[in-house]
């Protein structure tokens, strides 16, 4: 079916075609398989590097279903040998159609990503199935049920004790880097008229470095919101920080209005 249709919009026509259908979900939808496959593996075969490759060879010679969307999207299935896959895409998970009979999992209860499409949530599971296997992640980042659990009772001393970088940038960024600042002691640096720059030191890791600044805009209240910009480490002025996160360098850094 792709090959007729190529034939029939051409290289320029095929590719305007899945550049507005199945383009926009392909990368996304292939981590999310990838990832879903690596925790099958995982959960059944932590340590047997035998039945890991089993397992692996009956997850290959899986149709993906509700995952197939992506490439079904840019074909004609309606009247051809596509429509039924097409059917189970609408309504099931992924499925292995055998002569006699068909294994067809159920699609998951929840599915939580973040807007790079990476699985991410920090109260439960980020993807979980009707018969309870589920994968936790944040960010796109592998973690375990009990280490998100253990994020709703953070303390910065519970931090600081961590030793895996990874995790501990985690629990950062679910603490939050400001309130992290606020409760750790963290020390200014420097203060100008941009802002306020803070700076704590992490062992076995860079020193989170901030710069505390006020938004120009008040609110309807007539209050000014208090935003934490994260830059480079090496950062020494509240202003050098500020201008980073525009991509220039403190000293040509002179905005004529702020808004």
């Amino acid at each position: 079916e792709r090959g007729r249709l190529y034939a029939e919009l051409g290289a320029a026509g095929w590719s305007r075609r899945w550049s507005e259908t199945g383009g926009a979900l392909w990368d996304a939808t292939q981590a999310l398989v990838d990832r879903i496959r690596v925790g099958v593996l995982d959960d059944l075969a932590p340590d047997d590097g035998a039945a890991r490759t089993g397992i692996r060879l009956v997850l290959l010679d899986a149709l993906l279903g509700q995952h197939d969307a992506p490439w079904l999207a840019a074909l004609d299935t309606e009247g051809s040998a596509l429509a039924g896959p097409a059917r189970v895409c609408r309504s099931a998970g992924w499925w292995w159609p055998f002569e006699k009979v068909a294994v067809v999992c159920e699609r998951p209860v929840a599915l939580h990503r973040d807007e790079a499409g990476r699985l991410d949530h920090g109260d439960g599971p980020a993807l979980e199935f009707p018969d309870g296997f589920a994968l936790c992640a944040w960010r796109g980042m592998p973690v375990t049920r009990a280490f998100l659990e253990e994020l709703r009772t953070l303390t910065p001393e519970r931090i600081r004790q961590e030793e895996n970088a990874e995790l501990r940038r985690v629990m950062l960024e679910y603490y939050g880097y400001d309130r992290y600042l606020a409760d750790s002691g963290a020390r200014p640096l420097h203060r100008d008229g941009t802002g306020t720059l803070w700076r704590v030191e992490l062992d076995g890791d860079e020193p989170v470095v901030m710069v505390e600044v006020l938004n120009s805009t008040p609110e309807p209240d007539g209050t000014h919101r208090t935003y934490w910009l994260r830059v480079p480490p090496t950062t020494r002025t509240a202003r050098e920080g500020v201008a980073w996160t525009f991509g220039l360098g403190a000293e040509v850094y002179e905005p004529l209005e702020e808004t």
